[in-house]
């Protein structure tokens, strides 16, 4: 059984999110929790490291992680690790943070006919593998300039990357597939337990690229 470790930094890296990415991966997946202060021991046996969404801006990166973590984090990588980064988890995986993606990873609400004209929770209309879902959508980002080794999952209903693997090692998601019913308190939209499965697939998918 492959192993994911989901990284935890409440509120930032929110235990709420972590806790609906472990559930979604079980039990087709082991999964453990790192903390900053177990990462850098932790991580070398994970198949997945996980990177959830959170409260706050995408700088809290600057204070949050030392050299030494994201020294960890690249050796790792550079050793077959994978990365799996949802909403807050996949901007950090752009190039002012741990820079694992030659992509721009950008806000979507900012590209042109997003749908979503504001940062709090809501829904998102995409299309994943060609099927049409509605998806929880709290500010997550987008994917510029693909390379020839990006593979793209899903689409937003732009048109613009919503999830991506790159390089068959680095796995982003901009929406929360991991949702679970409490998050749609106060969302005109219904939970829908189908997203939870199209990450598990697309965790698999990641970790046999």
């Amino acid at each position: 059984m492959k192993t994911v470790k989901i990284f935890v930094h409440d509120p930032v890296i929110e235990l709420d999110c972590a806790h609906a990415l472990a559930s979604a991966l079980k039990p087709t997946f082991k999964v453990q929790m790192l903390t900053l202060d177990t990462l850098a021991d932790g991580i070398w046996d994970a198949d997945i490291f996980a990177v959830g969404g959170g409260i706050g801006d995408s700088d809290n990166f600057d204070w949050m992680f030392t050299e030494q973590h994201k020294d960890v984090i690249k050796q790792y990588m550079h050793s077959g690790g994978k990365y799996l980064g949802i909403c807050m988890g996949a901007y950090w995986a752009g190039g002012l943070y741990f820079d694992l993606v030659p992509l721009a990873v950008g806000q979507y609400i900012v590209t042109e006919d997003s749908g979503i004209d504001h940062e709090y929770p809501t829904v998102a209309n995409i299309s994943w593998m060609g099927a049409p879902y509605t998806m929880y959508f709290y500010d997550g980002c987008t994917f510029h300039a693909p390379t020839k080794n990006t593979e793209v999952i899903a689409r937003y209903q732009n048109g613009y990357p919503m999830a991506v693997i790159e390089d068959g090692q680095v796995g982003l998601i901009g929406c929360h597939p991991e949702s679970e019913p409490w998050w749609f308190m106060g969302i005109s939209h219904d939970y829908s337990p189908e997203h939870a499965q199209l990450l598990k697939d697309f965790a698999i998918r990641l970790v046999t690229s």
